[in-house]
């Protein structure tokens, strides 16, 4: 009796081996992707994080407290809010602040911050508030949280007493989108330029590649102040945007053009596209139908691993007041009140920007590690 149970066991336990290696067998390219990259801890944890930032660009009207030019004129450099949860007789509560109060040093001319404990706010949450349009649509007053009787800053304010948090959350629909639009232009031309480079070959295909080595060899920082020095400092917002945009985008397509250059040398002789060009097929179509469909992971993944480096870039020009200028609203601007050392060590919390910066760059690229690491077919 055991055995014939022992012998059912094993036939059972094979029979599900047999199916799991027949669903393996008969995954497309894609599901075995997602299955390999589901197993990366680390980029599976930088894509929920950045599902989490561009949510909260999109939305930031309705997650941000108050409007991105909201002043209070008696909260000026306040340092963050603190949040508490226990009052002083060492009860839970729900979310609430101390009012706060303002007193002058004479001796150092500094305000000193003191909560005042008889003065307890609480945190409402789905409160009414300042209007705004949500998504530049829908006229509407209703915020994630705020109170009632006394201001709260998440993140602190800054000199014209703004809220920073409210203003880091409104400057990350620039800084976030100018990257995917960077790289959405870039990975336009490489493409363009790398694919007739890579499958016509000669005179075309060295004329493309000596202008990469070109462009290359410039300095991308020095290129990109030179030609942002030149912008009108009068331009509105929309159009400074979209030239900051194209100046990011002018080397960036060096590296994909390159990258879809190697592929298609390798690929144009291979026999579905010697049998695509027997079957009277365009070039157009086999370029476009056959041969870029063949490593389009491959250029997933580097499109990912090519939106930090216009991030940064974005970053670095507003920093140095050659981007993005105010009113217009990116962690580069905002990085602009922690230039001076002294402001920092006053004002710690000016660098609360950057921080949302580093933790995009590095979500990006864990990232980009797991959709290459998922993507290769040799690896195990």
């Amino acid at each position: 009796m055991k055995d014939l149970l022992s012998s059912r066991n094993n036939e059972y336990a094979i029979d599900e081996t047999d199916r799991g290696k027949e669903k393996f067998y008969l995954a497309s390219q894609w599901q075995l992707i997602w299955w390999k990259f589901k197993k990366h801890k680390l980029a599976v944890f930088g894509g929920i994080i950045l599902l989490i930032l561009y949510f909260s660009a999109i939305f930031c009207e309705f997650l941000s407290p108050y409007t991105i030019n909201t002043r209070f004129e008696n909260y000026m450099n306040l340092p963050p809010t603190k949040i508490h949860f226990i009052d002083e007789n060492g009860r839970l509560q729900r979310p609430f602040i101390y009012k706060i109060n303002q007193t002058l040093d004479i001796n150092t001319f500094r305000y000193i911050i003191k909560e005042d404990k008889t003065k307890k706010i609480y945190v409402h949450f789905f409160t009414r508030g300042e209007r705004y349009k949500l998504l530049g649509i829908i006229q509407t007053d209703l915020h994630l949280f705020g109170t009632e009787g006394s201001p709260v800053f998440l993140f602190g304010t800054d000199t014209l007493g703004r809220d920073l948090f409210t203003r880091c959350i409104y400057g990350a629909r620039i800084s976030l989108s100018i990257g995917l639009v960077g790289v959405f232009l870039s990975f336009v031309i490489g493409l363009i330029l790398g694919g007739v480079s890579g499958y016509y070959g000669g005179n075309i295909d060295n004329l493309i590649q000596r202008s990469i080595d070109f462009l290359i060899s410039i300095p991308n920082i020095p290129l990109w102040m030179a030609l942002s020095a030149a912008l009108p400092r009068n331009w509105p917002v929309i159009k400074t945007y979209f030239t900051i945009t194209i100046i990011l985008s002018l080397v960036g397509w060096c590296g994909l053009a390159r990258v879809v250059r190697g592929k298609l040398l390798s690929l144009r002789e291979e026999e579905f596209a010697l049998a695509a060009r027997l079957a009277g097929a365009s070039e157009w179509r086999i370029i476009t139908r056959h041969l870029l469909p063949s490593f389009t992971s491959h250029l997933i993944v580097s499109i990912t691993l090519s939106i930090p480096s216009m991030i940064l870039g974005e970053t670095a020009l507003s920093f140095l007041g050659l981007g993005m200028q105010p009113p217009a609203i990116s962690w580069g601007v905002l990085l602009q009140d922690a230039q001076k050392i002294e402001s920092i060590s006053v004002y710690p919390w000016r660098l609360i920007p950057a921080v949302f910066v580093i933790v995009t760059v590095f979500a990006f690229n864990f990232l980009g590690d797991g959709l290459r690491d998922a993507a290769d077919p040799y690896a195990r």
